[in-house]
């Protein structure tokens, strides 16, 4: 047995004096730009027009100012990721209240009102005992004013509230803000009523939800906060609505800013089967009420996001079912080919462009590209995104140009964060920025 032993021992030794080295060199790498960085640290990761709301940023916003990135291994990009997509705070706090909101087409989003269990308790009477109802001319606790703000969070485009937007939740609701979440059709529970899904920068759902938002509370201040993919239908909204919007001021977190880019750049392999396993389990949900409008087969053999999007949403990419040449209907007519919407009068002024789909996948981001109307931006958009994002195309893809020319766009380009992480060092009192 000892030759055998010395024998694998031998071919062993290789590879792990290679994975050694492996460790050596990335803590090098992680000590240079250690260093590089506090060389480097006075100069500030926002990419903006000159402007007063720049300076004051820089002034009283340290994290954008002087950011404190978490070293390795919790600095790692993929560590960081997985992180905000599967693991949360450890006791669940937060619940949401659901309101179904019904369309003028007649489907329905849903808006989750989150609130906090247990706060008081948990951190101490004598600090701060919880958020309460404020009364009638009185001023509630823990709020900024006795008509608090208002938070609109957007998950990812494949929606569901991830560990991450759950932790946004709770630290919107402990800084005194009221907080909802929208979730697009047919996910995170919401019923189905049409056979019709969300196109990834079609803003018309989430314009008739700002507007329900703002009626239950007109007196307050409407900001929204969208995280990775959701920024696609968050930047559309901003655009199309321009100064008429209800919205004060928007962030992006790992923003989705070139659609048709990130759709046609491979991103690893968990990453994309992981959201391909999520929207096939949505689409599978309700299969057999989409089968009469879309490829449905098609869709669930996609082996890519780009291909399960283009089946969903692109008429070039959905199996036309001919008649035969001499059937007609009772009326003489022609059968409609059984892939065409058929859309009523009333939905299809309600949804415009979108009532048919795109005849291809170019002219589907003629319509749906986020960026796309982006000088009718009226209000402050703050952008956060890392170079070692492992589910975005590489930084040097991001329109720097538009940042540095357009006033409302701001961008924060951190070196380390992931895709939603952004992970700090502890504070000196032990505590967590993200």
């Amino acid at each position: 047995m000892e030759p055998f032993v010395w024998d694998c021992l031998s071919c062993l030794l290789p590879s792990l004096f290679l994975l050694l080295l492996s460790l050596v060199l990335h803590w090098l790498r992680a000590c240079c730009r250690t260093g590089r960085a506090s060389m480097t640290e006075e100069e500030p990761p926002l990419i903006c027009k000159h402007s007063a709301l720049a300076k004051y940023l820089l002034r009283h916003c340290g994290s954008l100012a002087r950011p404190r990135p978490a070293a390795w291994p919790r600095g790692d990009p993929h560590l960081q990721t997985l992180s905000a997509l599967l693991c949360g705070p450890a006791g669940d706090t937060v619940e949401f209240t659901r309101d179904n909101l019904l369309l003028r087409d007649g489907g329905i989003v849903a808006v989750d009102w989150a609130l906090e269990t247990g706060l008081g308790e948990r951190i101490g009477r004598g600090r701060w005992e919880g958020r309460k109802e404020h009364q009638s001319g009185g001023k509630a606790l823990g709020c900024f004013t006795s008509t608090p703000p208002v938070l609109l969070l957007i998950p990812h485009s494949w929606g569901g509230a991830s560990p991450h937007l759950k932790a946004l939740c709770h630290q919107a609701i402990r800084q005194g803000f009221y907080v909802v979440v929208f979730h697009p059709r047919a996910t995170a529970g919401c019923p189905l009523t049409t056979a019709r899904l969300t196109e990834f920068g079609d803003p018309a759902d989430l314009e008739q939800a700002v507007t329900y938002i703002h009626s239950r509370h007109p007196s307050s201040e409407l900001v929204a906060v969208s995280e990775g993919s959701g920024s696609g239908i968050l930047l559309s909204y901003l655009g199309e609505c321009g100064s008429s919007t209800y919205l004060t001021a928007a962030a992006a977190l790992s923003p989705v800013l070139l659609g048709q880019l990130w759709f046609q750049t491979a991103m690893p392999a968990i990453y994309r089967w992981g959201a391909l396993f999520h929207r096939k389990l949505q689409l599978r949900r309700y299969a057999n009420s989409f089968r009469g409008v879309v490829d449905v087969d098609r869709a669930l053999s996609s082996s890519s996001l780009r291909d399960f999007e283009e089946a969903l949403f692109c008429s070039s990419a959905q199996r036309p079912e001919k008649p035969p040449l001499n059937s007609l209907n009772n009326s003489g007519q022609r059968p409609r080919p059984h892939n065409e919407r058929e859309v009523a009068p009333s939905a299809a002024w309600a949804l415009g462009e979108r009532a048919q789909p795109a005849e291809d996948w170019d002219s589907y981001w003629e319509r749906n590209e986020p960026l796309r109307d982006a000088d009718e931006v009226a209000v402050p958009v703050l952008c956060i995104c890392s170079r070692d994002d492992p589910l975005l195309p590489p930084a040097s893809t991001l329109p720097i140009a538009l940042f540095q020319n357009n006033p409302h766009f701001f961008l924060v380009l951190t070196d380390k964060g992931g895709h939603c992480g952004f992970t700090q060092r502890p504070t000196g009192d032990g505590g967590r920025e993200g």
